[in-house]
């Protein structure tokens, strides 16, 4: 069992020093789990921590998945058949760069919720979750044999809230369902606020952070004095947003590798935040936004994270420094270290059909009659698209179409035609004369990601406050939603460029199966679906201009490849053997 006295841990009574990478097994095709957690094993680590995103274990109330990719147990059955230790952070909030920070966002339906804290609604939701998750957790615990040394209670939530009534209740709730001798912990910046807020007394305090480690060092010890020192997350990289500078890469490995050696030279603890990054597959991304500016900050699909494993998951020269930093600590397996994956590049292709999505939204999209608009989340719907169509009445003068509240980036369409682009942070205004009877009006809005940190977490996707034609609101409407889900029932016709959003399939025949990446730079701004599996957003706005494709999405003989393409007209399907600059 985990325990500590004074500055050290003891596993089992015997010193331990936890040094621990962060592998996602949600953002990586399953086979590729014993792989990444040998690389951890070979860099010197010991331990291996993940997250648990509810939002893809209960996409749906009451309704559960842990298969392939978000097989958990699985997850932990190769932890210990690497003999490595696990921790586990099954915080209803996760953060991570993720949708809605884990949240499954059903919990949105109920306008009056309010979230991470004692309110009624959420809590009986976080119940339910536990009473599934808990349990299977542990019996993976030590006691149990398995590789469980620690879980997280809630998870930074000092940069939240200061509820602790409800940290406590969820400290109680773990313990009550099986984690009562798993040693629980709490997690939080290296700030006053923070630390007094997001921990508990007698509960072991863990402090996040990439830089200034000495000064992090000090803060914490002023709250726990006689305590180990363990950095729960290192931030040794960072996260992209699109439309802004590639930050995955920005800090030096050479400054990274200094302030891990602070941390290590201090008897430190550390979680190395990512040890593997992944990927956000689908329309998993999350979002920030700035709480000064409320300027929204949309996540790319690539969690490459600059992690000392590259997104496919090859060693990059981060891994080696930082190897070789902790050989200076502890022991590291004097094993030959992997090279890195074949890759390959499979060519050029041209569309084998294509569809207009205004030609198939009865096939692809649950439809619903309504007075008004209403959110995603009031029809039950998650991620993706939604669509809005009403008419208005003319003629009338040029006025502008307004979107009140539009969350996130809205298409504009009158009679087919594209009128403009609204987002979230820019209020255009679109103008609009009718000249006949009517104008059949269509606002195709997306999801971009729900926000995953912060105080505006509330996001609720869609329109829910209107549609004005200048001062007048228009009522009656046949809303579409669009997760797309169900792409395998498009009727594809013979390839033709399109002018609105549409669908372009390709089918690629390949001899074997190896990693690739999907150059989209001649694109414009979509997503792509590979043998029915979303493999995640692309947009011309960067930092990312290509999508990884793991060999495991791949098959021998035909591929089908979908492209969904919002505003150019198709273009050809390329493949690069590496991600292109």
């Amino acid at each position: 069992m985990l325990t500590y006295r004074g500055n050290d841990f003891y596993l089992n009574d015997r010193k331990f020093r936890i040094l621990s990478g962060a592998v996602h097994y949600f953002r990586m095709p399953e086979e590729k789990w014993k792989d990444i957690i040998h690389k951890a094993k070979l860099m010197g680590l010991n331990t291996v921590e993940t997250y648990i995103p509810w939002n893809v274990h209960e996409p749906e109330r009451g309704k559960y998945c842990f298969e392939g990719m978000y097989d958990l147990c699985a997850f932990l059955d190769a932890v210990k058949e690497e003999e490595m230790y696990a921790i586990v952070r099954p915080s209803p909030y996760i953060c991570a760069e993720w949708e809605f920070g884990g949240l499954p966002a059903w919990l949105l339906k109920d306008e009056n919720i309010r979230l991470r804290c004692m309110d009624e609604t959420y809590l009986e939701a976080v119940s339910d979750w536990y009473e599934k998750l808990i349990p299977m957790l542990a019996a993976y615990t030590m006691e149990n044999g398995g590789p469980i040394i620690a879980a997280q209670i809630e998870n930074e939530y000092g940069s939240y809230g200061n509820d602790h009534n409800y940290i406590n209740w969820m400290k109680k709730k773990m313990e009550s369902l099986g984690l009562k001798n798993t040693f629980l912990f709490t997690a939080d910046g290296p700030e006053d606020f923070m630390l007094q807020g997001g921990s508990l007394p007698g509960v072991f305090k863990a402090v996040n952070f990439g830089s200034n480690a000495a000064e992090a060092y000090e803060t914490v010890k002023r709250y726990q004095p006689d305590a180990p020192f363990f950095c729960g997350e290192f931030w040794n990289g960072w996260f992209n947003h699109w439309g802004e500078p590639d930050m995955s890469r920005e800090r030096s490995d050479e400054d990274c590798v200094k302030e891990l050696e602070e941390i290590l030279k201090r008897n430190g603890s550390v979680n190395l935040y990512m040890f593997y990054g992944g990927t956000s597959f689908g329309f998993m991304a999350g979002a920030n936004m700035d709480a000064w500016e409320k300027k929204y900050q949309p996540d790319t699909t690539s969690y490459d994270y600059g992690a000392p494993l590259d997104e496919s998951g090859n060693i990059t020269e981060k891994y080696l420094m930082m190897r070789e930093c902790i050989s200076r600590y502890a022991p590291v397996p004097d094993e030959e270290l992997p090279l890195a994956a074949p890759a390959k590049n499979y060519g050029e292709y041209e569309p084998a059909g294509s569809v207009s999505l205004f030609d198939c939204l009865e096939q692809i999209g649950d439809k619903h009659l309504s007075p008004v608009p209403y959110s995603m989340e009031h029809f039950g719907q998650s991620c993706g698209y939604i669509l809005y169509r009403t008419r208005i009445e003319g003629p009338r003068a040029e006025m502008p179409v307004v979107l009140q509240e539009v969350r996130d980036r809205a298409q504009v369409f009158a009679d087919g035609k594209l009128l403009g682009v609204i987002d979230r942070d820019h209020d255009q205004k679109l103008p609009l004369e009718v000249k006949g009877k009517e104008v059949r009006l269509d606002v195709l809005v997306e999801n971009l990601g729900r926000i995953n940190y912060g105080p505006y977490m509330k996001d609720r996707k869609g329109i829910s406050e209107g549609i004005r034609h200048g001062q007048q609101f228009q009522f009656g409407y046949e809303i579409y939603c669009l997760p797309m889900e169900h792409l395998e029932k498009l009727r594809f016709h013979e390839p033709e460029k399109h002018a609105e959003p549409a669908f372009y399939q390709f089918s690629v025949s390949i001899d074997e199966c190896l990693d690739t990446y999907l150059d989209m730079g001649g694109w414009t701004k979509g997503f792509v679906a590979v043998n029915g599996f979303l493999l995640g957003r692309y947009w011309n706005a960067g930092p990312q201009t290509a999508l990884y494709l793991p060999k495991e999405l791949l098959r021998k003989g035909e591929n089908s490849i979908l492209v969904f393409e919002e505003e150019e007209s198709g273009k050809r399907l390329v493949f690069a053997e590496k991600r292109p600059e």
